[in-house]
C-alpha cells in the first residue's frame, strides 16, 4: 500500500489519479478543512485519514504501508508563512518519517525543489528536511525528487503561472515583472507524474539514498515563457488587454538566474519528457476554454 500526502494539491491529485489508474492501493492523509475539489471523484477509491482529528500513527497501525510518497508542502504565501512553512515542510515531514521508521516502511519518496536553500522560507525548510532524510536513510530507503517548475491545469492560482493566467482572464491592465532573464526548465504536470511512476516501479533497484532531478533539460527565459503564454492565450480568446511590463520589478535577493538540472539518471530509468512548452501551454489554456 502507498501512503500519499498532499493528495488534495496540484501534484498530489494528479499522482493520486494515476496511481489509481495503475491499480495501486492508496491511503491519503488530509485535513477536515482540506479543499478536495480536485479529488472528489476519487475519494471513494482510496482510504482517507483526517490527521487534524486522528493521530498520524493510526494509519500505520491499521494498514501495512510499503511506500510513502510525500508531496505535502507549504509555499509560504500567507501571513503566517514562517510558522506554517516550518510546521508543514519540516515538522510534519519529521513526524511522517518517524512513523515510517517505527512501522518498518520500506521506501520514502520525497518531493524536493531545485531552488537553493537561501532563496526563501520554502526552499530552506525543504532542504532542512532532506538533511534529516539523509541521516535516516541508513534505516529506510529514501528517494529524493528535485523538481523544476511544474505547471498545468488546476494549479493553485497563487502559483506564478496560474496567477498570470488569472490576471489575463480578469483583464488586468498590466502585470509588472522582473526583466525575466532567469532561465528555467518548465515541465508539464503529466511528465512529472510519469517520472514518479517510473521511479516507483524501479524503487527496489535503487540504493538507500537516491536523488533525481525531474526536468526536461530545456531551458528558456521566464520572459520567453510568459510571452509564449500570452500569444497562445490570444489565439484562444482574442486580443489581450493586459500589458506585460518586464523590468518593472527588481530581482529578489539571491535570485538564481539559472537552475541547473541533471536528468540523465532519470532518463536511464526510461523516462522521456513528452510535452513541449508550446504543447503544455496550449493544454493549460485549452482547459480554460
Amino acid at each position: 500500500m502507498i501512503l500519499l500526502t498532499g493528495a488534495t494539491g496540484f501534484l498530489g491529485s494528479n499522482l493520486l489519479e494515476e496511481l489509481i489508474k495503475r491499480n495501486y492501493k492508496v491511503l491519503i492523509l488530509k485535513r477536515t478543512t482540506s479543499n478536495t475539489f480536485r479529488i472528489n471523484k476519487l475519494l471513494n477509491k482510496v482510504i482517507s485519514y483526517d490527521i487534524d482529528i486522528q493521530p498520524l500513527e493510526i494509519a500505520f497501525e491499521q494498514h501495512k504501508i510499503d511506500c510513502i510518497i510525500h508531496t505535502a508542502c507549504n509555499y509560504g504565501k500567507n501571513e503566517n508563512a514562517f510558522q506554517d512553512v516550518i510546521e508543514t515542510n519540516l515538522n510534519f515531514g519529521i513526524k511522517l518519517l518517524t512513523a515510517a521508521l517505527k512501522f518498518n516502511v520500506s521506501t520514502f519518496i520525497n518531493t524536493d525543489t531545485l531552488l537553493k536553500k537561501n532563496i526563501n522560507l520554502y526552499s530552506l525548510s525543504k532542504k532542512q528536511f532532506v538533511e534529516w532524510l539523509k541521516i535516516k536513510s541508513i534505516d529506510i530507503k529514501v528517494i529524493n525528487l528535485k523538481i523544476e517548475y511544474i505547471y498545468g491545469p488546476n494549479d493553485d492560482d497563487k502559483k506564478f503561472i496560474s496567477w498570470v493566467v488569472k490576471e489575463l482572464t480578469n483583464k488586468s491592465p498590466e502585470i509588472g515583472f522582473t526583466k525575466g532573464e532567469q532561465l528555467r526548465d518548465f515541465i508539464y504536470i503529466t511528465d512529472v507524474v510519469e517520472a514518479f511512476m517510473i521511479i516507483l516501479n524501479n524503487s527496489s533497484k535503487l540504493e538507500s539514498f537516491n536523488e533525481f532531478d525531474i526536468a526536461t533539460g530545456e531551458y528558456v527565459s521566464v520572459k520567453y515563457f510568459l510571452e509564449k503564454l500570452k500569444n497562445i492565450y490570444e489565439n484562444y480568446f482574442g486580443s489581450v488587454v493586459t500589458k506585460f511590463q518586464f523590468g518593472k520589478l527588481a530581482y529578489r535577493k539571491g535570485e538564481q538566474m539559472q537552475i541547473k538540472t541533471r536528468n540523465q539518471k532519470l532518463i536511464k530509468l526510461g523516462w522521456i519528457p513528452k510535452i513541449s512548452i508550446e504543447e503544455g501551454i496550449t493544454k493549460l489554456i485549452n482547459n480554460l476554454a
